[in-house]
């Protein structure tokens, strides 16, 4: 039985049902300084305190995950692995990619398991694709479309670190794109390049709420990433052409492969093996269960999860569109300048 804390109430709420939910975990505690939040949400489910560094202290506990507002995840993550605990850490993982290899660093030298959290990555779209690239009937990527147009109005900004620099270190690119920047990488493999371009059309605060962004990668294919936070529903959509198949996902938000996604061949003959591999797909836990299923069996050493590699590279893709939204150029992922360091206003070229 493998012990977690969970710091911070907000999204910690559906870490906490998902953790509740799957054999091979217990919740150590729920912590946040709003005890009185906490409690709600634990339900007396499990134990709550207001304290972080009880939970430090606490020598059962064996995996610590932050779930506190961004401008946070750094400094518990570091001190969680120095306290020699695996970390969990909801996204954005950090504000720069110094912060990330500082913290890739320190997992390192700890000897500590670091777990971004990306839980778009699992539901039974997700295994149906897997199945269908494992049998050899996608080949390879030509081109992709991806939406992420959701809607958010002043009542979600009246968090006061939302929608800042400051608080939130980015606004619709870093903030809420990224799993779905994520969830496409995982499909097509790393991006190469990106030309982009971003806007506060929307809402009335300091960080960007639209964004249009061109990406190539490294195999060679193009991918377009429209975000808007101007939607009238919240909608997630995803169609990839492939060589062999063409996958179009359904507008499922936030868990967009528990959506019913279509998988058309090409060449009508295809069409029935295509339909005999998902026939014969039978799909894991979803979102955040799949995502705790894995860190589990990865701790464990009887499969993999998200690594501390794939949460670096997430910042690395947000570091190049804003440092290609900035200059106006095409930028080489890796090739962010002064945004190394940061892109909060002032910390740039």
């Amino acid at each position: 039985m493998r012990r977690i804390a969970i710091l911070g109430a907000g999204i910690g709420a559906q870490h906490l049902d998902a953790l509740l939910d799957l054999p091979g975990w217990e919740v150590a505690w729920l912590c946040d300084l709003d005890r009185a939040r906490a409690e709600a949400v634990a339900a007396g489910r499990v134990p709550v305190t207001d304290d972080p560094e009880a939970v430090l202290a606490d020598p059962s506990v064996a995996v610590v995950d932050v779930c506190l507002p961004p401008h946070l995840h750094f400094d518990w993550a570091v001190r969680a692995l120095e306290a020699g605990r695996h970390v969990v850490c909801e996204k954005p993982l950090v504000p720069s990619l110094a912060e990330a290899d500082a913290l890739l660093a320190t997992a390192a030298r700890t000897g500590r398991r670091l777990f971004p959290v990306f839980q778009y990555r699992y539901g039974p779209a997700m295994d149906r694709l897997r199945a269908l690239m494992g049998a050899g009937l996608t080949g390879r990527a030509y081109a992709a479309a991806l939406e992420t147009h959701w809607d958010r109005r002043a009542d979600y900004y009246a968090v006061p670190w939302r929608g800042t620099w400051v608080g939130e270190n980015g606004g619709a690119v870093l903030g809420h794109a990224i799993h779905n920047h994520d969830l496409l990488t995982t499909i097509l493999g790393p991006v190469a390049a990106v030309q982009a371009s971003v806007a506060t059309r929307v809402n009335a605060i300091e960080t960007e709420d639209c964004a249009a962004v061109a990406l190539t990668l490294t195999s060679g294919a193009l991918a377009t990433s429209s975000i808007t936070l101007g939607a009238a529903t919240d909608e997630t959509r995803l169609r990839i052409a492939f060589e062999r198949l063409t996958v179009e996902s359904g507008t499922v938000p936030y868990a967009p492969a528990e959506g019913d996604w279509r998988f058309t061949a090409r060449d009508r003959a295809d069409q029935a093996r295509v339909d005999a591999v998902l026939a014969g797909v039978r799909p894991g836990p979803s979102g955040y269960r799949g995502f705790f299923d894995a860190v589990g069996r990865a701790l464990d050493g009887r499969g993999d999860a998200v690594t501390a590699e794939d949460g670096r590279a997430s910042i690395a893709l947000v570091a190049a569109i804003y440092a290609s939204a900035r200059s106006g150029r095409r930028v080489a992922v890796g090739d962010e300048g002064a945004l190394y360091r940061g892109w909060r206003p002032g910390e740039g070229a």
